[in-house]
């Protein structure tokens, strides 16, 4: 079946830096976009960033760029968040999505505070 398997998220401070990984097994890695999502406490869960099957083509939220970095291995069918200039109002659970499918992985929270 369909793993997704987020890991990587923790307490930083503000200006710190993160790197996300989430571990896709079951489906056939290298031919899906793959997308992070959060989700804030009280908030709708937002699109933050997603990245061609190839790895050619990367797309941001407005929030993030500049910031945040995805990319992928389809070697190791794994695909990265690098988070940088973190802010408090980063603040979430981050979530590992296959789009179209509607496969979500577990979510790693992302904490941003001094």
């Amino acid at each position: 079946q369909v793993q997704l398997v987020e890991s990587g998220g923790g307490l930083v401070q503000p200006g710190g830096s993160l790197r996300l990984s989430c571990a896709a097994s079951g489906f056939t890695f290298n031919t899906r976009r793959m997308s992070w999502y959060r989700q804030a406490p009280g908030k709708e869960r937002e699109l933050v960033a997603t990245i061609s099957s190839t790895g050619g083509s990367t797309n941001y939220a407005d929030s993030v760029k500049g910031r945040f970095t995805i990319s992928r291995d389809n070697a190791k069918n794994t695909v990265y968040l690098q988070m940088n200039s973190l802010k408090p109002e980063d603040t979430a659970v981050y979530y590992c999505y296959v789009p179209i499918t509607g496969y979500w992985g577990q979510g790693t929270q992302v904490t941003v505070s001094s």
